[in-house]
């Protein structure tokens, strides 16, 4: 698997895109179970008409990009809305970037690194790690990038990310992944209740840190990427719950700016599975709700 992504980041990105779209067409017509919650959830969001039939091919963009961007050569990255980074590091504190599942979700981290981390240290990321031992190899090599640093769903992967905050570094994570049990809460997304993880508004409160909305949004023709950055409507509130509404609300924003983009095949209203390493973080120190 290393070996065929060494290959195919070769290619140029625009190839890469168009036998993606033919792989999410595939995808979509091959697993009726997909079908249904793809289906489900842009019913859910009432976005069907604005989404649909480009959702399809993009979801297999997604997919198709990822061994350029892990393995191949740099991506064009244009950036909309830089001087909010620029602001918060003006004020000397760490930032947290929340990016749902929309565009290309890595780009963010990788923009951010190849900007900004010779002069501001590097970006740590939150990421789920692989359950399947052959996959490990390929995502550890794939997201080892100069000014990129990744952290694990584990009490020490919260650590992690709070010594970089601290540091006054910059952390990321998806807010709209369904988190551990015991690490998020019920809260509404799109009109329906779904577990939203509580450590990002937790992460927000590390001495005074700069939240930002990130996506980056694939452009066509191979042409590479946008990075667009929003600041949040109005302060997370203290509740846990209050919080993750804020946060879903601000993911349904993003969201609504190109909701094909939006990996609608995510099984987002699935119940929380246990995990007991991870469940743990929720006692790290600077982390309590």
């Amino acid at each position: 698997m290393l070996l065929l992504f060494r290959l195919l980041g070769h290619l140029p990105l625009a190839l890469l895109h168009a036998g993606g779209s033919a792989l999410g067409w595939l995808a979509w017509l091959g697993s009726p179970t997909y079908r249904r919650r793809f289906a489900a959830n842009l019913a859910q969001a009432d976005l069907r008409r604005l989404a649909m039939p480009g959702a399809i091919g993009q979801a297999g963009r997604l997919v198709a990009e990822l061994p350029r961007l892990w393995l191949g050569r740099p991506v064009p990255v244009e950036w909309d809305g830089a001087e909010l980074i620029d602001a918060a590091h003006a004020r000397g504190h760490g930032i947290v970037f929340l990016t749902p599942h929309l565009g290309c979700f890595e780009i963010t981290a990788q923009g951010y690194a190849r900007r900004y981390a010779a002069a501001h240290g590097p970006i740590t990321v939150l990421y789920r790690p692989a359950r399947k031992a052959w996959l490990r190899p390929l995502l550890d090599e794939g997201r080892q990038r100069p000014g990129l640093a990744t952290a694990p769903t584990t009490l020490a992967g919260v650590k992690q990310l709070l010594k970089a905050l601290k540091s006054g570094q910059a952390v990321g994570l998806l807010p709209d992944q369904v988190p551990p049990q015991g690490l998020g809460v019920w809260a509404p997304f799109f009109g329906r209740e779904a577990y939203t993880m509580t450590l990002s508004a937790r992460l927000a409160r590390v001495q005074g840190a700069t939240l930002l909305l990130a996506w980056g949004e694939r452009l066509g023709a191979g042409r590479g990427y946008v990075i667009h950055l929003r600041e949040l409507s109005a302060p997370l509130a203290d509740d846990a719950r209050a919080a993750a509404t804020q946060v879903n609300a601000e993911m349904e924003r993003l969201i609504a700016e190109c909701p094909a983009q939006y990996l609608w095949g995510y099984a987002r209203y699935k119940a929380p599975r246990e995990d007991g390493p991870a469940a743990a973080a929720r006692h790290a120190p600077g982390a309590a709700s």
